[in-house]
């Protein structure tokens, strides 16, 4: 995702968890590159309290099949996974989840500042998208009530 500010584009990363379509973390650099990658990973792997069994997938951009990164998850015993080359529809999630970000937020916003940036994509995604928005994979819920509903599931009387 690049959104422009002051005319220099910007990259976004997102972390989604596929179970909900929650957006678990996100960062936004002027650089497309393995550092982008693992913070937006490491901040994602520590919200979720590091789990365990975790299979991480993407597509087969460089800055996830750099030796770091592929490192970086070996070092937290995290699968990763990749789409088959030229065969993009595994990555669905995360294309929808640009294509409602740029209709629904950023096509219609200019920025003068990083942080204008990061405002809007923070407004959007936990005032809203995370919040608000239904999806038709969690049965018309949002990202958080499908959670909520999940680990309400979980309880033990």
């Amino acid at each position: 995702m690049f959104p422009k500010v002051n005319g220099s584009f910007y990259y976004v990363c997102v972390i989604i968890d596929l179970f909900s379509r929650r957006v678990i973390s996100y960062s936004v650099s002027n650089k497309i590159d393995t550092k982008l990658v693992i913070n937006t990973f490491n901040k994602a792997f520590i919200s979720r309290n590091r789990p365990e069994n975790l299979i991480f997938h993407s597509d087969r951009g460089r800055q996830y099949t750099s030796k770091k990164f592929r490192k970086f998850l070996e070092n937290c015993n995290i699968i990763q996974s990749f789409s088959a080359k030229g065969y993009p529809y595994d990555n669905a999630v995360a294309e929808a989840f640009f294509k409602f970000l740029k209709f629904e937020e950023l096509n219609r916003k200019s920025f003068t500042s990083k942080s204008e940036l990061e405002l809007s994509l923070f407004e959007y995604i936990e005032g809203f998208y995370n919040s608000k928005r239904p999806h038709s994979a969690n049965d018309m819920l949002s990202p958080n009530q499908k959670e909520k509903l999940y680990f309400d599931s979980l309880v033990i009387f």
